[in-house]
């Protein structure tokens, strides 16, 4: 019925037999048959025939609106099938934010590329505000964020909360019996991540709100650079909790002291696609397997090892 349906809506949209039968490389007869067989297996006629004009019937404008309906659907199929079998070799453009850049993106990249390695990832990087925007305006197929996004055109996926540690070499700072207060932070020498991401914003509002005035010895926009220097310039330094791996802090001769209040900075990262167009099937098919491995994975997990 299908075929028949679709020429149905050509000769209603052609007002007419004969131009149908031209657009659709059909004899008028062969045309009139099909007319015919659909009027048949519905039990109704869709036309009045009045003289040589065809005037559509009630029922007639009402198959015409589902053949319609139908057409558009057998369409989105098609183009599903021919993105669904293209996914393999899917380009996954990703916007990351500063913090996520260092901290989720390079394993949720490897990750993706061991499920499936003919996938061609793009990275964009930027403030939160500059990733949403990527988003909103389809520059980027989804983002990942160390923030919840409240943006009507905006999709936002939770996938793990995070908050900062406290970290320093070993041997520089010892509590006294009743464990590490954050007045501790007060005066103490100190490396911190640049202004302008979310981290160093919970850094500085933690700061004000404890009135603490940590010797600020230098701000730099890399963490691998942050745990490099501890040692030589004898300081400490908050960075997410996500970031800090066992043999990370091992290498480095590093060690993470757990204070209370640091727990106020959490701050939920997140997975952003534009909620104004349905993305395509392939790239609903990566935020679903991107969900389904931060459920299965703490975040300071290594989730492309598993």
């Amino acid at each position: 019925m299908l075929e028949e349906l679709s020429i149905f809506a050509a000769v209603v949209e052609q007002s007419s037999m004969n131009k149908a039968s031209a657009v659709l490389n059909l004899s008028q007869p062969a045309l009139s048959r099909k007319i015919a067989r659909l009027e048949q297996e519905l039990g109704v006629e869709l036309f009045n025939r009045v003289g040589k004009r065809l005037e559509l019937t009630r029922i007639g404008q009402l198959t015409y609106d589902y053949a319609v309906e139908t057409r558009q659907q057998h369409l989105r199929y098609l183009k599903l099938v021919s993105e669904y079998k293209a996914v393999g070799r899917t380009t996954l453009t990703i916007g990351a934010s500063l913090t996520t850049l260092q901290t989720t993106l390079p394993d949720l990249i490897q990750a993706l590329t061991d499920r499936s390695p003919e996938l061609d990832i793009k990275a964009i990087t930027g403030k939160t505000h500059e990733i949403v925007t990527l988003v909103r305006e389809k520059k980027a197929d989804l983002g990942i964020v160390a923030s919840r996004i409240d943006d009507p055109a905006i999709r936002c996926v939770p996938l793990f909360d995070d908050h900062l540690e406290l970290v320093l070499p070993r041997g520089l700072f010892v509590a006294d019996k009743g464990g590490p207060e954050i007045s501790y932070l007060n005066g103490l020498p100190m490396i911190l991540f640049s202004k302008g991401t979310w981290y160093r914003i919970l850094t500085d509002e933690l700061f004000e709100k404890y009135r603490l005035l940590p010797d600020v010895r230098m701000e730099i926009d890399s963490f691998e650079a942050i745990l490099r220097l501890l040692h030589t310039c004898r300081a400490a330094t908050l960075l997410p909790k996500s970031y800090l791996r066992a043999q990370l802090l091992e290498d480095n001769e590093l060690m993470t002291l757990s204070i209370p209040e640091l727990a106020e900075t959490k701050r939920t990262t997140a997975l952003i696609h534009a909620e104004t167009e349905t993305p395509s099937l392939a790239v609903r098919l990566w935020i679903d397997e991107i969900s389904v491995m931060y459920k299965k994975k703490p975040p300071a997990a290594d989730i492309s090892k598993k």
